[in-house]
């Protein structure tokens, strides 16, 4: 159809953001001995940790029937999103920027998963003694995807004949 985006640039993006978040974490696992905190700022270190659940932890102890949970939902996901990339109008360029950044941040998470059974985390933020939990590249692409679905819902869509 003449209205509809094409992918393949919202691809590229999901691999770029695929790529970028493997390669930190490549330099990382190299570097660091698990844990090892490295102050960079005063409200930010890097630090080695890892997931074996989901988002801050979730099901992190539950035994390692997680690991193959996650890895089958993270895929059925990451084929919807691809599925509703290729169902995009014209009009939907940041809903497609926005699937790229959760698309790829997904893919990244998954190669941990399927690669050592575990996210590989390192950005650690904190104040004051209080820690948010670690994250990796993969998760910033993803919240920032989110945030710009968001966006995008609230955006006008313009009026259909």
């Amino acid at each position: 159809m003449a209205d509809r985006l094409r992918p393949g640039g919202f691809l590229l993006l999901a691999l770029l953001v695929l790529i970028l978040d493997q390669a930190s974490k490549a330099w990382v696992l190299a570097l660091f001995q698990p844990y090892e905190v490295v102050p960079v700022l005063p409200v930010f270190n890097l630090t080695l940790a890892f997931n074996e659940g989901a988002a801050f932890s979730f099901l992190d102890d539950a035994g390692g029937w997680q690991r193959w949970f996650f890895i089958g939902l993270t895929s059925i996901i990451s084929v919807g999103l691809v599925v509703w990339m290729l169902r995009l109008k014209t009009s939907e360029r940041l809903t497609g920027f926005s699937l790229a950044l959760i698309l790829g941040g997904a893919l990244g998470n998954l190669v941990d998963r399927v690669r050592i059974g575990k996210v590989t985390d390192f950005l650690d933020f904190h104040w004051h003694g209080w820690h948010w939990p670690a994250f990796n590249l993969a998760d910033s692409a993803i919240t920032l995807g989110v945030v710009l679905m968001l966006l995008a819902s609230f955006r006008q869509q313009p009026n259909s004949p």
